[in-house]
């Protein structure tokens, strides 16, 4: 199996609409990989607080209407990254609902080679710590696997990376390969790597951790997108700059991986709790 992970360069130089039409191109140009996976709110950056109510969409808006044809006309699987999604006004309750409009959400879509959307996953975990994406955008409640030919995806985004237990939940889902688009910034890059390698050395899976390059609202961006094995090595790294990093998976090497070092069968569940000493 074949997997492109597209690192856009998201800059505020250049218009939403220009940088929709650019990585559109981007995604044609791969024709003859199984699956493309794109950043997290490469539309507007991850960090540019200010622009997630302007230019967020419906489900039905203009990204994915250019990711559908882009995924069409290469024929591929594409992970279309995150967008800020516009919720219809009675989608619940949460932050980025003004009066008479519905929720935000930071919305990751996947589609289907024919270019029918396969899946929506809105993000779990949403970081800011009572600031930003935190208190502007709600946070999704369902965890989401999608079934390829070779694969099964796991969808997780960004800051859901430091949550072992949505992943180990994927993982029970039946995910493979766990794919995580990022705005992850330059300052925390070390995290970035070494969450990723452990995401998939205790679920033996693949994970291909898609970041952007460029600067979002002032804030360096780590790009070093990554691909993990089952057994924790870096199968290819980017740099910082934008890079289209393309490898080859052996997708029967997750079963293989859990058959030889049966870990996840030893999992305890439930565990009772400790009896106090007398």
């Amino acid at each position: 199996m074949r997997a492109s992970l597209l690192q856009v360069a998201v800059n505020g130089d250049e218009t939403v609409e220009s940088r929709r039409r650019r990585v559109a191109d981007l995604v044609r140009e791969q024709a003859g990989a199984d699956l493309v996976v794109l950043p997290e709110l490469w539309t507007t950056g991850a960090f540019a607080h200010e622009d997630f109510g302007r230019e967020a969409e419906p489900l039905d808006g203009p990204t994915r209407q250019a990711m559908a044809e882009a995924a069409r006309e290469a024929g591929v699987w594409l992970h279309a990254g995150s967008v800020p999604e516009r919720g219809a006004p009675d989608g619940g309750s949460g932050g980025g609902a003004d009066a008479g409009e519905g929720p935000l959400y930071n919305t990751s879509l996947v589609f289907s080679p024919s270019g029918e959307l396969a899946a929506v996953y809105r993000k779990i975990h949403r970081f800011g710590f009572d600031e930003g994406e935190a208190v502007l955008m709600s946070a999704g409640d369902a965890l989401v696997t999608v079934p390829l030919p070779h694969t099964t995806l796991g969808l997780a985004t960004c800051y859901d990376l430091r949550f072992p237990e949505l992943f180990r939940g994927l993982v029970d889902a039946g995910a493979e390969t766990l794919v995580v688009p990022a705005g992850w910034p330059e300052r925390r890059r070390s995290h970035w790597t070494l969450l990723a390698r452990a995401r998939a050395v205790e679920n033996q899976a693949f994970v291909l951790a898609c970041g952007t390059a460029g600067t979002h609202a002032g804030v360096p961006q780590a790009g070093h997108s990554i691909v993990v094995d089952p057994w924790g090595e870096v199968l290819a790294e980017a740099g910082p700059d934008e890079q289209v990093l393309t490898v080859d998976l052996d997708p029967a090497k997750v079963a293989k991986t859990r058959e030889q070092f049966p870990a996840l069968k030893d999992r305890l569940l439930g565990l009772p709790t400790p009896t106090p000493r007398p």
